[in-house]
């Protein structure tokens, strides 16, 4: 292996790669990243066995063919040190990656590239493409519903529902839900569900957010692969039943109330300074063109602050976890929110009040 290349073009598709790769690993070339040169193309591949990411970098001229794995983050230290303007000679001798710029010179201990594992190939069971900038959206928009380290594993990643031209995503814990549809151009016979996990979901935001770009999407049994012109991400599936989300969304309630989104985020972030630590419970009394808000602690402190809505009902006093609340008003774009409600007992549907393709249910609390 004998190649150049300038800083530049290396630093941001190696920093993409690291970003998938484990740091404690038992395999110790799981810490590495594999290098491939394959002409006038150099291929960046890290992995965790669960998560794969290759990112294809182009050179100025054509290399003979040559491939190493070398400790990633090592790596990504020595190219983050150099100069900007550094061109990096990479050469191989005796089993070490030589690395030369300028008056730098590095030597790093290699493993064999064919220790290397590679996520097996699955060709896509369901296959569409979607703006960058869109699937970015959706998962903004979604995936602070989904659970960490919930001993329901299926919990701790994202659905991804692909039916005929249309895609949805839907995250939970258990005490809230986020779901966010898209349009797709896609022919499937059925509804087709894939979980991806947590960490994938994570790094596909990351990662694709060209608004204007185009990437691919296939979907398969125990994989997710996402493609763009110079990444390729793949990532397997969480295996299990995700729970019938349809089932969770609320009857429509009779009590609707349209309220200013900066008005009650900000008071919501007031109050709930005095909430309690532990479950964050908030009280809300729903009256004639107001609500108020009250929170109270172990301490015997608390919290009382109204602010006015559009609401014309039947009083209502509610409880719910205020983060809950604060979340899905902070991924809502317009500037009135919709809640729909019933009882006390049941549960709150949230909703752009100018853009129904997402939607939120929150449980109450009894306090």
């Amino acid at each position: 292996m004998n190649f150049s290349i300038e800083r530049e073009k290396l630093l941001k598709p190696l920093q993409q790669v690291v970003g998938v790769v484990e740091r404690r690993q038992t395999l110790p070339v799981l810490s590495n990243v594999l290098m491939v040169v394959d002409g006038d193309t150099l291929a960046l591949t890290g992995t965790d066995m669960e998560v794969e990411l290759v990112a294809r970098v182009a050179l100025e001229q054509s290399y003979p063919h040559g491939e190493i794995t070398v400790p990633a983050k090592k790596l990504l230290d020595i190219c983050k040190s150099l100069p900007d303007e550094s061109r990096i000679q990479f050469s191989l001798d005796d089993q070490k990656l030589l690395i030369k710029a300028g008056r730098s010179k590095f030597s790093l201990v290699t493993l064999p590239a064919n220790e290397f594992p590679n996520l097996e190939d699955a060709s896509g069971l369901v296959n569409f493409s979607i703006n960058q900038g869109y699937l970015k959206a959706v998962i903004d928009r979604t995936g602070f519903a989904m659970a960490q380290q919930d001993v329901r594993f299926y919990l701790n990643g994202m659905l991804f529902e692909v039916s005929t031209n249309l895609l949805r995503a839907v995250a939970t814990d258990g005490h809230r839900l986020a779901l966010c549809k898209a349009d797709i151009q896609c022919e499937v016979e059925k509804p087709f569900q894939a979980i991806v996990p947590r960490k994938g979901v994570l790094e596909l935001a990351k990662l694709f957010n060209d608004v204007d770009a185009e990437i691919a999407v296939a979907l398969s049994n125990n994989h997710i692969r996402v493609e763009s012109a110079d990444l390729r991400f793949t990532s397997k599936l969480i295996d299990g039943k995700f729970p019938d989300y349809e089932r969770v969304l609320p009857k429509l309630g009779d009590k609707t109330v349209l309220c200013n989104k900066a008005e009650a985020r900000q008071c919501f972030g007031r109050v709930a300074i005095l909430s309690n630590e532990k479950y964050r419970g908030v009280r809300l009394r729903l009256e004639s063109g107001s609500v108020t808000t009250v929170a109270n602690n172990p301490e015997q402190e608390e919290a009382e602050e109204t602010f006015n809505v559009d609401y014309q009902g039947a009083e209502l006093e509610i409880g719910f976890n205020v983060n809950y609340l604060m979340d899905v008003f902070n991924v809502i774009r317009s500037d009135t929110v919709k809640v729909q409600l019933a009882d006390s007992n049941s549960s709150a549907l949230i909703t752009d009040a100018e853009d129904d393709s997402a939607s939120y249910v929150v449980m109450p609390m009894r306090l």
